[in-house]
């Protein structure tokens, strides 16, 4: 399932590395597009929307609802 998150407070590739690392550790077979411009992150996984947005959080990222 394909979910798009608006997330604020990437600035840098070790931002994206961060997003990224979280989302795998909750889901190994996740797919992850970041475009830090616009502030999205596109993952495609089967895991629940609010369980990825938590990840993300947790990395000190705040995720748009």
């Amino acid at each position: 399932m394909n979910q798009i998150f608006s997330v604020q407070g990437m600035t840098c590739g070790h931002c994206e590395k961060a997003v990224t690392t979280a989302i795998k550790l909750l889901d190994p077979q996740a797919v992850v597009s970041i475009d830090r411009i616009q502030n999205r992150v596109e993952v495609d996984t089967e895991q629940p929307r609010e369980a990825v947005a938590e990840a993300i959080r947790e990395e000190g990222y705040n995720v748009a609802p």
